[in-house]
């Protein structure tokens, strides 16, 4: 099955850190972000959890919620976040919370399409591929806005990620889009099923650039 924007994201069943959970059920009528992590005890994915701990404000603020995934254990899982938060303190304090799935069968990495098939050195002891950057951006509807995937050598902007969350959730109460390096604040685009006249109500302050591109200050709470 081909995961793409806009399909439902498969639910599951898993172990976690937090305990065992049911994906949907877990979401509830949250946002929430499945990002997976080669491996545990590995650099890169030390300072990515690290700081997604951090962020959790950010997420929280905007109703999402995180999980991360890797094809280890929970025996792994638990020693590695004293790691990360002990790490991670000496950026600031770190303290991992959310929930970090068991995938050490990698049923789920599979079901999401997550496994390495590039990296001949990102494999376990007996050869099987762990899985590379992936992030999943999912609605309150199951359904999948956003897809990444970032190789093992490289970590992730999570600056980017909560960005990209802004747009969407901006997106979904208001008839607009965003341009290109748009970050919160920053002046909108009216949606292109918008016309000049709806727009005069809903964006009084809005300007014609070109008859397919107009832009107007968003003032949110």
């Amino acid at each position: 099955m081909s995961l793409r924007l806009g399909s439902i994201a498969p639910d599951f069943e898993a172990e976690t850190t937090t305990g065992p959970i049911k994906f949907h059920e877990w979401i509830g009528d949250s946002w929430a972000v499945l990002f997976s992590h080669p491996g545990d005890f590995t650099p890169v994915c030390t300072t990515e959890l690290g700081e997604v701990a951090r962020r959790a404000p950010d997420f929280e603020k905007r109703n999402v919620k995180v999980i991360g995934i890797s094809a280890n254990g929970l025996e792994d899982h638990h020693a590695w976040v004293k790691d990360i938060n002990e790490y991670g303190g000496k950026v600031a304090p770190t303290n991992v919370e959310f929930p970090i799935i068991a995938d050490d069968d990698r049923k789920i990495s599979t079901l999401y399409d997550m496994l390495d098939a590039q990296d001949a050195t990102n494999r376990d002891a007996k050869g099987l591929p762990y899985t590379i950057r992936t992030v999943f951006v999912i609605d309150p509807k199951k359904i999948i806005r956003l897809t990444l995937a970032y190789p093992a050598s490289t970590g992730r902007n999570f600056d980017e990620i909560i960005r990209v969350i802004d747009s969407l959730q901006l997106g979904d109460k208001y008839r607009i889009t965003t341009p290109v390096n748009w970050n919160k604040g920053d002046d909108v685009i009216v949606h292109p099923s918008v016309s000049n006249e709806e727009a005069k109500t809903l964006f009084p302050d809005f300007t014609i650039h070109k008859p397919y591109l107009r832009t107007t200050p968003l003032k949110v709470d």
